[in-house]
């Protein structure tokens, strides 16, 4: 059935909105001017954690500025970042922007030929590579990139000619600067709010990455936008491994230049929950799935224990789960509930946020679709996880659901400044500052994703609350149309069913022009080798699990469970448990962990064949 329009919601715009600064490198020279005595970063040196006030990050941010300006990087020409989240990703960006140039970021687990496409796209004309890894895929397409001068290592030798070091670059620009101090202010003040600031090449699942033109108007509207919702402050503390060469990691630091909280630096997920113990955190963003993790594991090691210590763990969620809907209705809550909860809270909920640093006021959640039970999960236990809502072209925030008044189910309402609208096919229309001004050289792509009257449409499918509060339900090129006619929304049951398994790691729903919906599955090892070690099958290897009959009855009966929230052209009659979960380095995953839906379906073709043998 065809959705009926949605009026237009467009929250008015705070009256000092329109004062955002002008550029990133004026929003982080404002910051140090503000903060430059405390801490910005803190990240990880020979086992410990190091710090770097504001004052001292524009010692090193200026000397990259001059350093990328001394080797002849002109105002708005492309210097690329190919690195993992750390440090030197931050302190080269911003001397990107300082300069007045524009970062292209590329993730360190792209293929050599899509490496050279983007610089050579890009027309980058330096690279800042981490290793010699980066480095080499630039030098294998050597011949592709004649618009190269000068590639950057971070940790790598140099070759004293096309490649220098980082340290080499700052010692450039520290030179130039002694002669010329001025340099790099007059470079800020030369940038204009429409000048190019990022180009973010979209991951895509399927032909070329498309270069996202982000201006410096979106990005200072970005941080002034989340401060008008007051949800943070300088005292605030975040813990930061999210892939910078993402927009949702690149708008966490426009957010931090703007409000002056503290960024924990660290992209190495082997030690993130050790280092949220010793950051101790009071927010922290991330992908549904590292959500999802956290509460399987918990469930898990609860479970585990059996005996009393489960019966106690299981009272206090569902204590948590009654308070919590009191809470979130705005209702008051029984003297008994207060006493239950405040009991539930000193036995469980206090040890599941200390495992965590204890002092988590929130946690965001974006880059993809987030199930409501996970988030009821959450909320219970004490720690609110809020979804927002945008895209690579949508400078990442377009939509952020407030800690202090969440509508779960939802992505909250338009950031101040945004307007949104629903098209009469259910997609999802949106409008404001933080919207690219194009896709890089393709005028054609960018014609295709704006209608006539310049509303930006995103490719997803959504509603509108009588309050304003969106909720997405799919991707637009995702629905499923089975031979029978129906449409089904695969996202909705894969997010349902990760919710019911703690196991499962990834799902594909599949049925286009089929009889009915299967699935391809996937499951998380260490979850599944626990639940195997438990109960008598050793250390057997996840292929060799994913063949256990009695790992495919655990599945089989999730997909029972799952099935019976479905309608019944939704249900999953048949299933297949992959012998490895997908990944990003073979392709089954976007950077941004969406899966490739295509690539996993072409890849697994017989397996899907044969589930419609004989039907």
């Amino acid at each position: 059935m065809t959705p009926t329009p949605t009026p237009n919601t467009s929250p008015p715009a705070p009256g000092d909105l329109a004062q955002r600064q002008p550029s990133f490198g004026r929003m982080f020279t404002d910051r140090v001017d503000a903060s430059a005595d405390q801490v910005a970063f803190r990240f990880p040196q020979n086992g410990d954690w190091a710090s770097m006030t504001w004052g001292q990050a524009k010692v090193r941010v200026y000397a990259v500025a001059a350093g990328l300006i001394a080797i002849g990087v002109l105002p708005e020409e492309r210097v690329s970042v190919a690195a993992s989240t750390r440090i030197e990703w931050i302190v080269a960006d911003l001397g990107i922007m300082c300069a007045g140039a524009a970062t292209t970021s590329i993730y360190p687990s792209t293929t050599a030929g899509d490496f050279a496409y983007i610089l050579a796209d890009s027309g980058s004309r330096v690279l800042i590579a981490e290793n010699q890894s980066q480095v080499d895929k630039a030098l294998s397409h050597r011949a592709e990139l004649p618009e190269l001068m000068k590639i950057v290592v971070i940790d790598g030798q140099a070759d004293g000619d096309l490649v220098i070091s980082l340290a080499d670059l700052e010692k450039l620009g520290s030179d130039l600067l002694a002669d010329q101090p001025d340099l790099v202010d007059d470079a800020i003040a030369a940038v204009k709010p429409e000048h190019l600031a990022t180009l973010i090449y979209t991951s895509g699942t399927t032909g070329k990455p498309k270069g996202v033109r982000l201006l410096h108007d979106s990005w200072t509207y970005e941080g002034r936008g989340v401060e008008e919702l007051g949800i943070l402050t300088t005292d605030d503390i975040s813990y930061l491994w999210l892939p910078l060469s993402h927009v949702f990691g690149k708008v966490l630091i426009a957010v931090q230049l703007r409000i002056g909280f503290v960024s924990a630096v660290d992209g190495n997920l082997d030690r993130i929950v050790e280092g949220l113990g010793e950051i101790k955190p009071t927010f922290m963003a991330g992908a549904p799935r590292i959500f999802e993790k956290i509460r399987s594991r918990v469930i898990m090691t609860a479970h585990g224990e059996g005996g009393l210590k489960t019966m106690i763990f299981n009272w206090a969620i569902a204590v948590g789960h009654r308070y919590s809907k009191k809470q979130l209705a705005g209702q008051s809550v029984s003297p008994i509930l207060a006493v239950q909860h405040t009991i539930a809270d000193t036995l469980v909920f206090s040890k599941i946020r200390a495992r965590v640093g204890g002092r988590i006021r929130f946690f965001v959640s974006g880059s993809a679709a987030l199930s409501q039970p996970v988030a009821e999960w959450f909320h219970a236990v004490g720690m609110p996880l809020i979804q927002g809502y945008g895209l690579s072209e949508t400078s990442a925030a377009a939509f952020v659901n407030p800690p202090n008044s969440i509508v779960l189910g939802t992505v909250g309402p338009p950031l101040p400044g945004t307007q949104v609208k629903i098209a009469a096919d259910g997609e999802i229309l949106v409008k404001g500052p933080g919207v690219m001004s194009g896709y890089h050289n393709l005028p054609e792509a960018t014609a295709e994703v704006f209608d006539a009257d310049g509303w930006f449409m995103t490719g997803d499918i959504g509603e509108l609350d009588p309050n304003g509060n969106l909720r997405v339900t799919d991707r637009k090129k995702d629905l499923i149309k089975t031979s029978g006619g129906k449409y089904v929304a695969p996202q909705k049951i894969e997010i349902l069913f990760k919710a019911v398994s703690p196991y499962a790691s990834q799902i594909v729903v599949h049925g286009e022009g089929r009889k009915y919906c299967s699935a391809l599955i996937t499951l998380d090892p260490d979850a599944i080798g626990n639940w195997a070690k438990h109960r008598g099958l050793g250390d057997a290897s996840y292929a060799a699990l994913t063949k256990d009959p009695k790992v495919r009855e655990l599945v089989q009966s999730e997909v029972d469970e799952l099935n019976s929230s479905l309608e019944h052209w939704e249900t999953i009659k048949k299933f297949e448990i992959l012998d490895r979960d997908l990944t990003i380095e073979d392709g089954g995953l976007t950077p941004s962990m969406k899966i490739r839906r295509k690539i996993v379906e072409t890849e697994n073709k017989s397996l899907l064949d044969g589930m419609y043998t004989g039907d």
